[in-house]
C-alpha cells in the first residue's frame, strides 16, 4: 500500500474519533441543560428606569432645539428681509 493511503486512513480515523467525542459532549450538554434548573429572572426595573430617563431627556432636548431653531429662523428672516 502507498504511504499516502495509509496516512489518509489515519487522518480519517482521527476525524471520526473527534466527531464521536463531539457528539458525546453535545449529548452531555443537552442532558445538563435539561436537568439544570432555570436561572432566576433578573429584575428589569433598572433598565426600564434608565430607558424612561433617557426618553424624557431626549424629549426635553428636542423641545429646546425646536425653540432655538424658531428663534434662529426668526432672526435670520429679519436679517434677510429688505430694509425700508
Amino acid at each position: 500500500m502507498h504511504p499516502f493511503i495509509l496516512y489518509a486512513q489515519e487522518v480519517n480515523g482521527d476525524r471520526e474519533r473527534r466527531m464521536r467525542q463531539l457528539a458525546v459532549l453535545d449529548e452531555e450538554r443537552r442532558a445538563l441543560r435539561l436537568t439544570s434548573p432555570l436561572p432566576e429572572p433578573r429584575p428589569v426595573r433598572i433598565r426600564h428606569a434608565v430607558a424612561l430617563g433617557l426618553a424624557v431627556t431626549s424629549r426635553v432636548m428636542a423641545s429646546g432645539v425646536r425653540r432655538l431653531d424658531e428663534c434662529v429662523a426668526d432672526d435670520l428672516g429679519r436679517s434677510l428681509a429688505p430694509t425700508e
